[in-house]
């Protein structure tokens, strides 16, 4: 490794006098320079070799650190190849997508998994947000969304029970369920907030308890400007970044 690689290195030494153990050190000090854009998305990491000498750790530290910042969804592995950078995927604010499209123009393979579908009296929020009757049943829809494996996101999602009646019936796109039944989303309005992790979602992402999240909160409007779907996605803000292009 050059001098100057061995600079860009050097910061990322772990103490070895903080109470911390050295790899949490490391794959902390890591995760941050990654998250500030030190590296390019695809860019190959040293090996665990040349990692350990110029950090002056054991190869079981970098090893551990790499695998963690694996788990994190924030370094890839290719068998035979090495250890990469993760792209992060940006979602241009001003396009309407579902989830798996915007995975797939990123080149991402989406995928979901069901946490629960049911059927329950509406809440007052929901029955604001869905002009619904107080009285009105909602279908509530709990999935996890993931790209290539990784949970990228934890989804809930509430919809008029009318709209969904048998929420078991929802294949593997509930978009093109809803379209199946005439109703295509053609408008949304998002807002964007950070959160930190409960205990439950973070055991779900596989995170830390209290690490900060981006949740978003959808409203989703058909042609007739009917609101029909309410949702929050609690998203890895390691993951996501919205690009936002403003006009005079």
């Amino acid at each position: 490794m050059t001098s100057a690689s061995e600079d860009r290195w050097r910061d990322l030494r772990p103490d070895p006098e903080n109470d911390t153990p050295l790899y949490l050190q490391l794959a902390r000090k890591l995760g941050s320079a990654i998250h500030e854009n030190r590296w390019n998305a695809g860019e190959a990491l040293p090996s665990e070799r040349v990692l350990s000498e110029a950090l002056g750790v054991s190869r079981i530290t970098s090893r551990k650190a790499i695998a963690l910042l694996v788990e994190q969804g924030l370094i890839r592995r290719t068998q035979g190849a090495g250890s990469f950078i993760t792209p992060r995927y940006e979602d241009p604010l001003s396009r309407l997508s579902s989830f798996s499209e915007m995975l797939r123009r990123r080149g991402f393979t989406p995928s979901s998994k069901w946490l629960s579908r049911e059927i329950s009296p509406a809440n007052r929020d929901e029955v604001i947000q869905l002009g619904l009757s107080p009285a009105a049943a909602v279908t509530r829809l709990r999935r996890l969304r993931l790209a290539d494996g990784i949970v990228m996101a934890v989804e809930n999602s509430t919809f008029p029970a009318a709209m969904i009646p048998d929420p078991q019936a929802i294949g593997d796109s509930l978009y093109t369920y809803l379209e199946n039944r005439g109703l295509t989303i053609v408008r949304a309005l998002q807002h964007f907030r950070a959160v930190n992790a409960s205990e439950e979602i973070a055991q779900q992402m596989s995170i830390a308890p209290n690490e900060a999240l981006l949740l978003i909160t959808r409203v989703g409007y058909t042609a007739d400007q009917r609101a029909i779907e309410l949702t929050d996605t609690y998203c890895r803000n390691d993951y996501y970044d919205f690009v936002a292009e403003l006009r005079k």
